[in-house]
């Protein structure tokens, strides 16, 4: 049954300080990649506060409290997460909100990803949702806080405006977030106060006051412009005075810093959407973190004399291929500073995109793929396919129906179509249901044809709840090119395999009838792609297939990008590629051993296989 009222789209509220001596929840949160907050379970928080009441300087070890955050340690001086085996970092924050909100109730809002776990959606949005289920909203439109999805609580799911396709969420009781009374002035970041007592010398409380100190001494060393030597480095309790110098560089001074992507606690991504871009942008690192919302820093530019005799040791070498080991250099950086012995932080290292220069001679056809170049034109859409002669090819009328949902409209199979009065075709009655031939799953014909008329129109149908499909699929790329060929060098993990080369073209142009906004311009930043696969037998076959893909234009389509929050560009369509060549610093280059089967895996989801289709 559907919820009273009407649907709403719900602004979000400011996350500012509420008025003074007012009780508040706290929610703690870190900052991922992507520039979004995560918050921490309830019951880290709890832990959290109850650390903070007794030392607000003091450190708070995760995995105390959560098995899965036993590397994580959060220190409350510096406002960062440490993670002990990497020696990365993550900025934190402490957030309010009012105690009828999500989190004063113990409210938690998930949406179900691809490997069928639940994951919570941001505060932010939890709150938004609930307020809008409370005023018994039918639906709830995310457009507002950047999210092209629709919420529908009659059927607990939520749906891409542009893709159409829809994953269930859920509503669940969980412990509610601590509760607090007080004020903390909005130009200062949390906390305020010193310890007291004498500090421990347990091996645990060591590494974690020599991570507040050398990170005290690196944030330092950003708000000074050009300091000639850098700033002595506050001894750990009991230790002798030391130094860090900070060599700076173009990619690694001030807030970038902190930019390089570092693992996290389990990081539920933001609301679904398409795995694109493979490439991404690192994430600016950030001070006065109690303001409300992100803070972004501004990033200084420093020479500073590095003393002769320093060891230079990388922060971060996602690679291992430096002199030290990722993990070992950021935890001897930390040990060394503790024990007052200088160090010198060196730039961190740089993907390696393209391969050697290569000559016209040296670059030959891929053995057994015929041609070395795809062009795509515009759409031409295919005739006699109206969506009523589709969706009656792949299904077969079901007289008895069974007396349960449509999971398009939610109504029962037994009563009409919630599409009655909406969608009118002839031959088409509402109650008529039918069941697709291949996997069994029946819908009212009806609500099949309302789906097949808002996608592609291409000749295919999909499944809503197992994503058959039916038919060829095509996608909405626009024209372009594709070209492909062998060059003389190795990829990391194939020492004895040539490499072959994609390169994808798309230049801009104007958005059409299947694209989200026709007659409008669209972007195509980054092209020329270049994009690399081994050549071995399973290589060769990828390619293949990715071939077949960019004819059936499903390579890329127009949306927004997830690392630049542009609307109406070129952007990759759930399938990922290998855009880095000689590294895998941005998770997007190799060696990979299990690429070229998960690539497979999201071939065949598109429909694509060497295997003829079956209707």
């Amino acid at each position: 049954m559907s919820r009273p009222g009407q649907g709403v789209m719900v602004p979000v509220n400011g996350l500012g300080f509420p008025p003074q001596n007012v009780a508040r929840v706290v929610v703690w949160e870190w900052l991922n990649e992507h520039s979004r907050w995560r918050p921490y379970t309830a019951t880290v928080c709890h832990h959290i506060e109850n650390v903070l009441k007794e030392d607000a300087r003091g450190s708070v070890v995760l995995g105390q409290v959560d098995a899965q955050l036993v590397p994580y340690i959060i220190d409350l001086q510096s406002m960062h997460q440490f993670r002990q085996d990497t020696g990365t970092m993550r900025p934190v924050r402490r957030n309010f909100y009012d105690p009828s909100s999500a989190p004063g109730k113990g409210i938690v809002w998930e949406w179900e990803n691809d490997g069928g776990a639940w994951t919570a959606y941001d505060m932010d949005i939890c709150i938004t949702i609930q307020n809008a289920y409370e005023k018994q909203h039918p639906w709830l439109d995310l457009s507002s806080l950047g999210f092209c999805y629709l919420i529908y609580f009659n059927s607990m799911s939520q749906m891409n405006r542009q893709t159409r396709r829809r994953r269930r969420l859920r509503r669940r009781l969980d412990l509610a977030y601590p509760l607090t009374v007080g004020s903390i002035p909005k130009s200062q970041s949390w906390p305020v106060g010193a310890s007291s007592g004498q500090p421990c010398s347990c091996q645990q409380c060591l590494l974690v006051n020599s991570t507040r100190a050398a990170s005290n001494a690196i944030l330092a060393s950003q708000r000074r412009k050009a300091p000639p030597v850098a700033p002595p480095l506050p001894p750990p309790p009991g230790g002798p005075p030391g130094t860090l110098a900070v060599r700076p560089s173009a990619t690694f001074a001030g807030a970038a810093l902190w930019a390089a992507p570092a693992a996290g606690p389990a990081e539920p991504a933001p609301p679904p959407r398409s795995p694109s871009a493979p490439s991404s942008a690192p994430t600016p690192g950030q001070n006065n973190l109690n303001r409300p919302g992100p803070q972004r820093t501004t990033s200084v530019s420093a020479r500073a004399s590095i003393p002769p005799g320093v060891p230079a040791l990388p922060v971060k070498n996602l690679n291992g291929t430096g002199p030290v080991h990722p993990a070992l250099a950021g935890m001897t950086g930390i040990l060394l500073c503790a024990a007052g012995l200088p160090v010198c932080l060196t730039r961190a290292p740089k993907p390696i995109l393209h391969p050697p220069p290569v000559s016209k001679s040296d670059v030959k056809p891929v053995p057994g793929v015929p041609g070395v170049c795809r062009k795509t034109k515009k759409k031409h859409l295919k005739k006699s396919k109206n969506p009523e002669d589709v969706v009656r090819r792949y299904m077969q009328k079901v007289k008895n129906p069974p007396d349960e949902d449509c999971t398009i409209c939610m109504e029962r199979l037994v009563t009409a179509s919630g599409y009655e009065g909406v969608l009118r075709h002839k031959g088409v009655r509402p109650e008529l249901v039918g069941r697709l031939g291949r996997c069994g799953h029946m819908y009212h014909l009806l609500c099949l044809v309302a789906m097949y008329s808002n996608g592609n129109k291409d000749g295919s149908l999909q499944c809503p709840t197992c994503k058959a499909i039916y038919g060829e699929k095509t996608g909405t790329q626009p024209p372009g090119k594709m070209e492909f060929h062998l060059i003389p060098h190795s990829l990391p993990g194939f020492a004895d395999t040539q490499t072959i080369r994609i390169v994808y073209d798309i230049p801009t142009g104007i958005q059409g009838p299947e694209h989200p906004n026709p007659g409008k311009k669209f972007t195509a930043r980054g092209f020329p792609r270049h994009c690399y696969l081994p050549n071995n037998e399973k290589g060769r076959k990828v390619l293949r297939l990715l071939i077949t893909a960019w004819e059936r234009r499903l390579i890329f389509t127009i949306g927004t990008s997830n690392t630049t929050g542009e609307s109406d560009t070129v952007v990759w369509n759930e399938i990922h590629h290998k855009t880095e060549f000689g590294s895998n610093l941005t998770g997007h280059g190799y060696p990979d051993a299990s690429y070229l089967d998960n690539v497979l895996a999201e071939l065949t989801a598109q429909g694509v296989s060497e295997a003829p289709a079956k209707a």
